[in-house]
């Protein structure tokens, strides 16, 4: 049986007494899986078949559907929902695109799940694919979406389910700025979370429905200020900032975080954790009690065995790819969100060096890359391109540019803007040296920075390159949109990285101080 992990149970009794028709809901959700069907290592990329069978890994769908089966097994009723972005991460989205997460999230019965922004990254065609596909709603309320024909009949801002002779309302949320996020095109407009919710919130009511859940793909900090601004939301399932709750080492905060009568969970990301929140309500729809934590789903849950062999024969056609070796690593390349979107990170400099090498003869000084972009670690030893394809899974291709000083110091600041929410435009950089003060406001962090070893020149021109994303605008990066001598198209930026990881022989993971932490 799957091992919870609570050393604690997190319980919050929230009125004084229970009503005599109360009813308990359990509520098992996923977020961020990023295509990671397969078991993933400590550094959240891929992990070997030895260390799988020593019970080193973690994750994988083989796993989640015992831990969803399992979870079923402890209650009466139960739904499953996901927090968004299931798309994107690994070579099964490059090759599958959304078909293989629709056949096992059928599999696993999923209830439904919002977009995530990853969901649009190859348009709304792939999505409007996925949805045809899926056994169940896929929901987004804060858009008009009516001016996308291939959205307006499929995609649902909220609906309706019935489990244990109840009915459960359900919203969708997606970051509103996926516009900068991913490709959703120019008919897809995004709106404030808050009011896109309330007004879902007063139409369930207003049909009598009493239970209400947001499926949120925004962010824990968005979250919890949906929660402050809006009535009658019971549950927010959330996802986007990758966010741990619970009583275990590294968790952001409790789980359920309450604010007001709203319970808060997220469960981190790639398949590691099965959130599990146990809710009850009385007979008027307010919570009385909820608890519960993210289950681990360590190498001590077993692994479904038709799951393994189907995941095993939809990789047949990527194993010559992905088990190529490219390179070997001195050490393990520290590529963690965590710390890739607050600072100098080791994988941030591999990048931006290849990059940058790539085309220094071309006039280029600078290279600029979103930390959004860097998706996992990679540990010591060989390195396969499946590894470097799991740290760069988006298919960017490098892109040359020329700037402005001026633009750049822009583009700095926007970089730095969003540094307390860990925003993936937090840049990593190379060729060039700045500081960020943190103390100041946004639009006013950056300092001291150089260009080849000399202050930058708001009037001169720079050379960069970056990946066809922050350059077209991605990220807040609306500064590059009218850049000059653009060329959007070169090589994909995965094989310039493998490429010159080749080239250095035993390459060596470092930092440099090229950014400075104030």
């Amino acid at each position: 049986m799957l091992a919870r992990i609570f050393t604690s149970t997190c319980a919050l009794a929230l009125t004084a007494g229970a009503a005599s028709a109360d009813y308990s809901l359990t509520i098992l959700h996923t977020n961020d899986f990023h295509a990671r069907f397969e078991p993933i290592s400590k550094y959240d990329s891929g992990c070997s078949a030895e260390d799988n069978e020593a019970g080193e890994c973690f994750g994988g769908t083989a796993r989640l559907v015992t831990a969803v089966a399992e979870a079923r097994a402890r209650t009466n009723n139960a739904i499953l929902v996901d927090g968004g972005d299931q798309f994107q991460g690994t070579l099964f989205y490059t090759y599958y695109k959304g078909a293989m997460a629709a056949e096992f999230m059928n599999q696993l019965g999923y209830d439904a799940m919002t977009v995530g922004n990853h969901e649009f990254d190859d348009g709304p065609e792939v999505l409007r694919g996925f949805i045809d596909t899926v056994d169940f709603p896929v929901l987004m309320s804060n858009a008009d979406f009516s001016g996308e024909e291939l959205l307006a009949d499929t995609l649902l801002k909220s609906t309706v389910i019935e489990r244990g002779g109840e009915q459960i309302g359900l919203i969708g949320l997606t970051p509103q700025n996926t516009d900068e996020l991913a490709s959703p095109g120019p008919n897809v407009i995004f709106t404030d979370p808050s009011g896109a919710v309330q007004a879902e919130v007063d139409k369930l009511t207003e049909a009598g429905v009493n239970k209400i859940i947001v499926l949120s793909h925004s962010g824990y900090g968005v979250d919890q200020t949906v929660a402050a601004n809006t009535t009658g939301v019971d549950v927010i399932v959330g996802g986007h900032t990758n966010t741990l709750l619970g009583d275990m080492d590294g968790a952001a905060g409790a789980y359920p975080t309450m604010v007001g009568d709203t319970a808060i969970v997220q469960a981190y990301a790639y398949g590691k954790f099965l959130g599990e929140l146990n809710v009850t309500f009385d007979d008027d729809g307010v919570i009385t009690e909820a608890s519960g934590q993210p289950l681990l789903i360590d190498g001590t849950v077993a692994e479904d065995e038709a799951a393994v062999a189907r995941i095993a024969e939809l990789a047949v056609p990527l194993d010559e790819i992905r088990n190529k070796v490219v390179a070997q690593a001195g050490e393990a390349i520290e590529g963690d969100r965590s710390v890739c979107r607050a600072m100098e990170c080791p994988m941030g400099n591999l990048v931006a060096d290849a990059m940058l090498a790539r085309v220094a003869d071309q006039g280029i000084q600078i290279a600029f890359a979103n930390s959004g972009g860097l998706r996992a670690s990679i540990d010591a030893g060989e390195v396969t391109m499946g590894e470097v394809l799991t740290v760069l899974p988006f298919q960017n291709t490098l892109s040359t540019f020329f700037i402005s000083g001026q633009d750049l110091l822009d583009a700095l600041e926007n970089g730095a803007s969003q540094h307390e929410e860990g925003s993936g435009r937090f840049p990593q950089v190379a060729g060039m040296t700045f500081a960020v003060d943190l103390s100041m406001d946004p639009g006013s962090r950056i300092s001291d920075v150089m260009v080849g070893g000399a202050p930058v020149d708001p009037a001169a021109t720079y050379g960069v390159v970056s990946n066809n994303f922050v350059r077209n605008g991605g990220d807040g990066y609306s500064m590059f949109v009218d850049a000059d001598n653009v060329y959007d198209f070169g090589p994909d930026v995965a094989d310039v990285v493998a490429e010159y990881m080749a080239a250095q022989g035993d390459y060596m993971p470092y930092t440099d101080g090229r950014i400075t932490m104030k």
